[in-house]
């Protein structure tokens, strides 16, 4: 069984992933506490942890089966797909939001997350971002199709950046298009509050006195989390 750590809980791991033994029969809540009994530390993150099993969220009693792969996931703070991408370069968000556009469209919506230089009276020097990048993708797809279902848009792109970003720099771009505004500042505001809780992208401030993983948003209750 391959176990994957990310944020704060491969720092306490030592490793981004390892193999874990698990009896026959076993459920991903049981692994989970095998998880625990090796790495103590990781209990004080116990009730705020989510687990997925082959990039989807699952609950304590999911079955386990030979070559599962189980990522443990914290609270999240965001390769190509159809409408998604995740990149390691500057945004282009300009370019972006140039390709979306259509003739039929009466408004398009940019938003664009950009690194500030100060959180909480803390002077910030850059963040570092890391994602389980191929359930992200999976996630912000998911993302886009429920915007284009719920509400009278276009179409939707999302773009995050992951790695070190620089104060200035911008971190995720949600580019929204439809023919009234309305609906799509409705949809680029529900993309990006479902994106900061639900998509395990990760951020690690910088600070000149120290470096933290940010606080994340409490999953959503769709999310299983026992």
């Amino acid at each position: 069984m391959k176990v994957i750590y990310f944020g704060m809980l491969r720092e306490i791991a030592g490793s981004q992933q390892e193999p874990i033994e698990v009896a026959e029969g076993a459920t991903a809540g049981m692994l989970f506490a095998q998880v625990l009994a090796k790495y103590p530390e990781m209990a004080r993150f116990e009730k705020s942890l989510a687990i997925a099993v082959n990039l989807e969220y699952s609950a304590h009693s999911q079955p386990l089966k030979e070559g599962d792969e189980v990522a443990l996931i914290p609270p999240v703070s965001g390769g190509n797909s159809s409408r998604c991408e995740i990149v390691r370069e500057r945004i282009a968000t300009e370019e972006i939001a140039q390709a979306l556009r259509v003739g039929e469209d009466g408004a398009v919506i940019v938003f664009e997350g950009v690194v500030r230089n100060n959180t909480r009276g803390r002077r910030t020097l850059y963040l570092d971002y890391e994602a389980y990048e191929a359930m992200a993708l999976k996630e912000m797809e998911a993302l886009c199709e429920q915007a284009l279902r719920d509400y009278k848009i276009r179409d939707i792109r999302i773009v995050h950046r992951i790695g070190r970003i620089e104060i200035g720099e911008t971190s995720v771009v949600i580019v929204v298009a439809s023919a009234h505004r309305g609906a799509a500042f409705d949809a680029c505001r529900f993309t990006i509050d479902t994106l900061k809780k639900k998509v395990p992208i990760w951020k690690k401030e910088y600070f000149e006195d120290g470096a933290v993983w940010a606080d994340g948003e409490p999953f959503p209750p769709e999310v299983p989390r026992d």
